[in-house]
C-alpha cells in the first residue's frame, strides 16, 4: 500500500457526494436539464453534433421485466438511459426491441417528458445506496450519508485515495461503480455546490496565457514575454491577471506566430480564472498533487490521479449497521 498521506479536506454541507473526472464539469448541469448547457462548454465544436446532442432524450425502462432488461441490456447503470442523441434514438430503440425479444422479457423504452438534471440524477444514486450515472458518457459516481458540519479528511496511498467518514471498521463494502478519467484528475465535490460551479467563466473577469515549448525563449523576445511566476511552474512564460479580451488577444498571437511556421514547436495555454483554473492552480503548485477550492458554501478538492487516464472503481465501506464509514477509489496495483 505504500505511505498514505493527506491530499487535503472536503465539507460536504448536503450530505451528498459527488466523485467525478475533474476536466469533464463543463458538462454539469447542477438543477438545470443538460439540454440547457452549450455543448462548446464541454468541446463540441462541430453544429451538427451540438445541435445532436442538445437535442438528446432520456429514455426509462419500463415493464415486469424493468430491472432485469436494464441489467441485462447493458448500457448504463439503473434503469434510466440518459443523454441518447436524436441521431442515436432510433438505433437504441432497435437494439433493445431485439435484447428484450431474444431473451423473453416484458420491457420496454419510454422517452421521459424531460431531461434529469444532474443534481438529480445524484438524489436518485444515494436513495439507492449510491451509485453510478453516465453525464454525456462520463461515469460519474455518487452517494450520500456524509456528515453535513464537519470536515473530512481525503488520504492517498499507492493503493488509491480514502474519505474516512466514521472511526468505526468496516463490515462491508459496496461497489459503486467505477468512473473514467480522461483528465488524469479526480474531483471529490458536494452535490449541490457543484451547481455553482464555473468551469470555464472567469469569476473575477481575469484570464492568464501561458505558454512552453522549444520555441518558447524565441517567443519570449518576439512578445516581451516575461517569467510566468506562478508557483510550481517554473520554466514557463507568460502572462498573468489579464483582462479577458487582453488575454484572448495575446493568446491568439501566439498562435497566429507559433502557425506561421511549422518548425515552431509551442503549446500555448488559455487560463481563465474559473473555479477550474483556480483549483488546478493549486494542484500545480502543490507537493502532492492537490488543490482545494470552495464553491457554493463547500470545499472541493481535486487531485491528479498519479496513474494518468483509466477506469478506477469506486465503493462505499459500510459499518456494522449500515453507516458509511469510508468512501475508497482504488488504484490498480
Amino acid at each position: 500500500m505504500g505511505e498514505i498521506y493527506e491530499l487535503g479536506e472536503i465539507t460536504c454541507p448536503s450530505g451528498e457526494l459527488v466523485v467525478v473526472d475533474g476536466g469533464h464539469l463543463g458538462m454539469w448541469s447542477g438543477e438545470r436539464s443538460p439540454a440547457q448547457v452549450d455543448p462548446g462548454a464541454f468541446g463540441v465544436r462541430d453544429p451538427a453534433v451540438a445541435a445532436d446532442v442538445a437535442a438528446a432524450t432520456d429514455f426509462a425502462i419500463r415493464g415486469p421485466d424493468a430491472d432485469t432488461a436494464a441489467h441485462s441490456f447493458d448500457r448504463q447503470p439503473g434503469r434510466v438511459l440518459h443523454d441518447i442523441p436524436a441521431s442515436g434514438v432510433a438505433r437504441l430503440a432497435e437494439l433493445f426491441d431485439t435484447h428484450c425479444r431474444e431473451h423473453g422479457l416484458d420491457a420496454r423504452l419510454e422517452a421521459c417528458a424531460q431531461r434529469v438534471p444532474h443534481r438529480e440524477r445524484v438524489r436518485r444514486c444515494s436513495a439507492r445506496g449510491g451509485g453510478c450515472f453516465l453525464m454525456h458518457g462520463v461515469p460519474v459516481a455518487a452517494l450520500g450519508g456524509l456528515p453535513r458540519e464537519r470536515a473530512l479528511p481525503v488520504l492517498a496511498s499507492g493503493a488509491g485515495i480514502v474519505i474516512p467518514v466514521e472511526p468505526a471498521p468496516a463490515a462491508k463494502t459496496v461497489e459503486l461503480g467505477s468512473i473514467r478519467v480522461d483528465w488524469a484528475r479526480l474531483l471529490f465535490g458536494d452535490a449541490d455546490a457543484l451547481s455553482d460551479w464555473q468551469h470555464d467563466e472567469p469569476v473575477d473577469g481575469l484570464a492568464d496565457v501561458a505558454f512552453w515549448g522549444a520555441a518558447e525563449e524565441e517567443a519570449a523576445a518576439e512578445f516581451a514575454a516575461p517569467a510566468l511566476g506562478e508557483p510550481g511552474e517554473d520554466g514557463l512564460r507568460g502572462w498573468t491577471g489579464l483582462s479577458v479580451p487582453e488575454a484572448m488577444r495575446r493568446a491568439c498571437a501566439l498562435f497566429d506566430w507559433k502557425d506561421a511556421d511549422p518548425r515552431r514547436r509551442l503549446m500555448v495555454d488559455f487560463r481563465p480564472h474559473s473555479h477550474h483554473w483556480q483549483v488546478m492552480r493549486e494542484v500545480r503548485a502543490s507537493a502532492v498533487d492537490a488543490g482545494t477550492v470552495e464553491v457554493g458554501g463547500a470545499r472541493m478538492l481535486c487531485t491528479m490521479t498519479g496513474q494518468g487516464d483509466g477506469w478506477f472503481p469506486v465503493s462505499a465501506e459500510l459499518g456494522p449497521a449500515g453507516e458509511l464509514v469510508a468512501v475508497r477509489v482504488s488504484f490498480a496495483s
